[in-house]
């Protein structure tokens, strides 16, 4: 039978006296009623009985045994296990009297509050009144301590009826009268703990009293619970009586209390199970994710990091076109996974810490520390490349610039060089007069004037193609095989030129005769004409400037060209009246002149023809310069445009970082209140997107047009994408440790005013707003809430042991997320390995292992396979085949060893 005594050790008097004061209202009047009198008079006379005998006596007539009190007191102390005063022995109305006034005031003491039942009604055998006392007593020593899942007494006994009757076909429990009335109840009660008793499936629903005699009868037999109600009165009556069914429900609660234990134990089992199969997963997700970015990342890296050259401009702004698309639309979703990969990291270590599990440590390589380490890599490699594709570009523009520059002076040099090596090599002063002979030598001077006059630009042709080869330009080759001709050619030119010079002044004594004019003429007119060559060279020169300053340059460069030119113009007037004071002379002397002049191959028409042109270009590089000025005013405006932008872009991100350090510490109202102001905050920051991609275009066309400085911002675009990238982070992070703390808060049961106590003294000592405890600011904060960890060896070693919970990583701050999960830790309850060893016991009935029977019949299916796929076989001295070990099971759970 069950023992009372312990369980009323246990209950304390003011919970009973509350209890009591809500049962005690029960329906004495209902006692009228005969069949519920008589259902009553003999279950609590069974009841009690089921006791008494544990005496060696019993009763008969509830009303008439009880009325000297002397069996109402030995009732009291089998059930309680106490001992009362010592009884009256005496016949005398007024002992008997005092006797259950004893008995009474036993059941006062347990706070029990007895409304309108005295003494003197029980000595006078009140019927009514001595069963209401009874059931007082039942309710405060058989049902008052039954508690199932956080519900007790009455409730907690439905509540256990109803979930061990839960799947027997044709029984639904709702109270505790017409739902017993067909019988099937109790055989379910029975059946679902001694299947071995009962053949559930034989019974029917339309034969109540073979179904409740069945019940009775088994119970008597093999349960030693007497029978206490009668089949024909609980069919019979409309409404059975309650207490009745409740009294005699109760023993069969008591009776199964050892099963109750196991599933218990087994609800304890489940719900640590599901824990770790959830972490499991969650772990197994993070690794995923992790192994995806990281091989992303392994992916990306060596296309950031290719440096191969292209040919051309155009080539290179296509890979810039290229990385821009990565930067826009590969790279976001990427930042993402990293933003939620931190946070299901943080989640997963936070929930590992409330089941009281050791932390995550992902796979060798897949830490956070790795893939922010790779992320910063992939970082570096994006600014790396990016720099390299400007610098590409401003190498291949030089490039082209310079080849055109080159193939140009060297169209110059070789129309200036055509045929000179054959006027060179020719003879014909060999026949000439002496003043022939003059005309060569002077004309031989006056060309060696014009080849000392192309020098300079060979030398910068020879430049040029240096210059080429050392910015590696694809087409260097031609390039050096066209210097090179050039080169030789110039060789050659200058020994023949003197050559040719040595044979002229040989023969020099026998000219004599030379035109003083041709000569002033050829002098004057070669050095202009070589001007005039020059000039128009530098008016089809082109050129290339990145700012204002630069083509305000070329344009007062041009200004003083153009001032010089009236006085080459009086040059070109000068040498073209030597020409005709030369025809003056001629035809007022009769003199007949050869077809032109011996000293110069320039021709006055050459010159007017050279000049005209000239002239022609001036205008054509005004306008070019112009041009160019515009497109410079305008990429003026696009630095201004993106400098106005990005500075107000600029100032918005930091005041929100600011803003929201500013909110980490304060953290007002409660959690959700927090939780809820930012998520909204979130949402205000992501509507600014658009004055980001707002900012992203006009650096677009910052981009496309070449434009590689901006004096009025000190922002770049990289600088601000980091920023925003950032602010987005924060953002999340700051949300995800409130959702951190609320999960805290609600597992460990933490009530508002604890978090903003823990909160009011982790800010007290956070001096810098760091959001972090240095060791010392945590050890005064530890001080303060009573911890003694002062400067002795034994205070010392506590304050290390704490910090090695707090920072497990030795990184020397305590974060506010571990400061919680701390006090949380040290206030609260949690599983450990003992109680589920415990738990694992109570299954195995106390064996040291336990079987795959037992856990499927005990467990849910899938926990059940759960733990058979996990546990190791039993080995020890009393195993038996298909025993598995779950000691070294749960350890494994709380990583105390390795499954």
């Amino acid at each position: 039978m069950v023992d009372y005594h312990a369980a009323n050790n246990q209950s304390t008097v003011g919970g009973a006296q509350t209890y009591m004061e809500q049962e005690n209202d029960w329906d004495r009047d209902l006692l009228l009623d005969p069949a519920w009198e008589k259902q009553q008079r003999k279950t609590f006379t069974a009841w009690c009985n089921s006791h008494l005998r544990k005496a060696g006596t019993q009763i008969e007539n509830i009303e008439e045994d009880f009325r000297d009190g002397l069996k109402l007191m030995l009732l009291l102390e089998v059930i309680s296990g106490e001992r009362l005063p010592k009884p009256e022995r005496g016949k005398m109305r007024v002992h008997k009297i005092n006797n259950v006034n004893k008995a009474l005031d036993f059941i006062a003491s347990k706070g029990v509050k007895l409304v309108s039942i005295g003494a003197e009604e029980i000595v006078d055998g009140n019927a009514k009144m001595t069963l209401g006392m009874i059931w007082t007593i039942i309710l405060r020593f058989a049902i008052q301590d039954i508690s199932v899942e956080e519900t007790s007494a009455k409730e907690g006994l439905l509540l256990w009826c109803q979930r061990k009757t839960a799947p027997y076909k044709n029984v639904n429990v709702q109270n505790f009268h017409i739902s017993w009335k067909d019988g099937l109840a109790f055989n379910a009660l029975i059946h679902r703990h001694r299947p071995d008793l009962i053949d559930y499936d034989s019974l029917r629903k339309d034969d109540p009293v073979t179904n409740l005699n069945n019940a009775f009868e088994v119970a008597e037999k093999h349960l030693d619970i007497p029978k206490m109600l009668d089949a024909e009165d609980i069919v019979g009556t409309l409404r059975p009586d309650e207490k009745a069914i409740m009294t005699y429900v109760s023993c069969f609660y008591h009776a199964f209390s050892g099963a109750q234990k196991a599933e218990t134990a087994a609800n304890r089992i489940c719900k640590v199970l599901a824990v770790n199969q959830e972490n499991e997963q969650m772990m197994e997700d993070y690794e995923k994710l992790a192994s995806d970015l990281l091989e992303w990342i392994r992916r990306t890296i060596p296309w950031l990091e290719n440096r191969t050259q292209e040919k051309t401009v155009n080539d290179m702004q296509v890979k810039q076109e290229d990385f821009r698309d990565y930067r826009c639309v590969h790279k976001p979703p990427k930042v993402q996974e990293k933003c939620q990969l931190e946070i299901s990291f943080n989640t997963l270590q936070t929930k590992l810490r409330l089941s009281n599990r050791p932390a995550f440590m992902p796979s060798e390589g897949r830490m956070v520390s790795d893939i922010n380490k790779a992320w910063h890599n992939l970082e570096g490699a994006e600014k790396g490349y990016e720099e390299w594709i400007l610098s590409e570009i401003r190498r291949l523009e030089r490039l082209e610039h310079l080849a055109v520059k080159f193939h140009q002076k060297c169209a110059i040099h070789e129309s200036w060089t055509d045929g000179k090596e054959a006027m060179l090599t020719q003879k014909d002063y060999e026949t000439c007069t002496l003043s022939e002979v003059k005309a060569l030598l002077r004309k031989h001077e006056a060309f060696e004037s014009d080849l000392a006059a192309h020098q300079d630009r060979v030398e910068q042709i020879a430049a040029i193609a240096q210059e080429l080869n050392e910015l590696d330009y694809y087409d260097a080759a031609s390039v050096n095989a066209r210097c090179q001709k050039i080169c030789d050619q110039w060789d050659v030119l200058g020994a023949l030129t003197h050559k040719r010079k040595e044979s002229l002044e040989r023969t020099e004594k026998q000219l004599e005769s030379i035109d003083e004019l041709y000569l002033e003429y050829a002098k004057r007119a070669a050095p202009f004409n070589n001007w005039m060559e020059g000039a128009m060279e530098d008016l089809q020169d082109m050129f290339i400037v990145h700012n204002i300053e630069e083509i305000q340059g070329l344009i007062t460069a041009h200004e003083q060209f153009k001032s010089t030119l009236p006085e080459a113009n009086k040059e070109r007037e000068a040498i073209q009246s030597i020409q005709s004071e030369v025809q003056k002379i001629a035809q007022s002397n009769g003199i007949k002149l050869s077809s032109g002049n011996p000293y110069t191959s320039i021709t006055p028409e050459s010159i007017n023809s050279k000049w005209e042109q000239a002239m022609a270009m001036v205008p054509l590089r005004d306008n070019a310069l112009q041009e160019e000025l515009n497109k410079q005013n305008s990429n003026d405006t696009l630095r201004a445009t993106f400098a106005t932008q990005a500075n107000t872009v600029g100032a918005y991100i930091q005041a929100k970082m600011e803003e929201i350090g500013r909110i980490s510490i304060e953290m007002n109202g409660t959690l959700e209140d927090q939780l809820t102001n930012l998520k909204e905050y979130q949402k205000s920051i992501i509507s600014y997107t658009p004055e980001i991609n707002k900012l992203e275009g006009y650096h677009q066309h910052i981009q496309e047009a070449l434009i590689f400085d901006n004096q009025y911002t000190s922002y770049t675009m990289e600088h601000l994408r980091v920023g925003w990238e950032q602010l987005l982070t924060t953002i999340a992070r700051t949300i995800n440790e409130v959702e951190n703390q609320i999960l805290t808060r609600d597992a460990k049961g933490i009530s508002q005013e604890q978090l903003y106590e823990y909160r009011a003294s982790f800010n007290h000592f956070d001096k810098d707003h760091s959001g972090a405890l240095m060791a010392e600011e945590f050890k005064a904060c530890l001080i303060s809430l009573g911890y003694d960890v002062e400067k002795d060896k034994q205070g010392e070693a506590e304050f290390n042991r704490i910090m090695g919970i707090v920072d497990p990583n030795g990184s020397g701050a305590v974060t506010f997320q571990a400061f919680i999960d701390f006090m949380s830790t040290e206030t609260t309850d949690r599983d450990t390995a003992d109680q589920v060893i415990a738990s694992f016991k109570i299954l195995a009935a106390d064996k040291n292992y336990i079987t795959a029977d037992e856990l499927r019949r005990e467990l849910p299916p899938d926990q059940a396979e759960y733990c058979i796929a996990r546990m190791a076989p039993y080995t020890g001295p009393d195993a038996v085949p298909g025993a598995l070990d779950y000691m070294s099971f749960s350890t494994a759970l709380y990583g105390e060893s390795d499954l």
